[in-house]
């Protein structure tokens, strides 16, 4: 499974893949509003050069931040080879911790990021009810038909 920075991706190609995937490439969450396709990032691609997995990030000062990581073939160690690549790097800045953000309703997120030791640190009540304003496409109900409310911090140190 080869990683390719972004970068080295088109860009129109990340463009489409967050379109698809979150309705547009802007993602709101309580550290601020991110332009999904200029961030720093990797991504895996499949035999016809189409994305299945990409990762963003922003490192400041000695903390990386997570904003998206997206898979569209489960169970496969693409979502973990990209968090791994994202780790690494973290380590190789002198980064000393990662951190995300997710939603109360993304269980297979909270699940999956807990298997590979990140904790939950922090709980947002109804910060998505302000991410809206600035988002109004984000839905209310989510995974399992459950309401999206509260943002979920997890973090790992290093």
């Amino acid at each position: 499974m080869k990683i390719y920075a972004v970068e080295d991706v088109p860009k129109k190609h990340i463009i489409e893949f967050f379109s698809l995937h979150w309705g547009s490439p802007q993602m709101v969450i309580s550290s601020g509003v991110y332009d999904c396709s200029t961030l720093d990032g990797f991504a895996i691609l499949n035999e016809n050069a189409q994305i299945i997995g990409l990762i963003t990030y922003i490192l400041e000062d000695n903390e990386c931040e997570i904003i998206s990581l997206d898979s569209i073939e489960e169970g496969k160690g693409i979502g973990t080879s990209l968090v791994q690549a994202v780790e690494t790097l973290a380590t190789e800045k002198n980064c000393t911790r990662i951190k995300l953000i997710t939603t109360n309703d993304n269980l297979f997120a909270l699940k999956f990021y807990q298997k590979r030791g990140y904790v939950l640190s922090r709980i947002l009540n109804n910060a998505v009810e302000q991410a809206r304003k600035i988002k109004p496409e984000i839905p209310v109900i989510g995974h399992d038909g459950i309401p999206i409310r509260d943002e979920i911090e997890l973090l790992k140190v290093l």
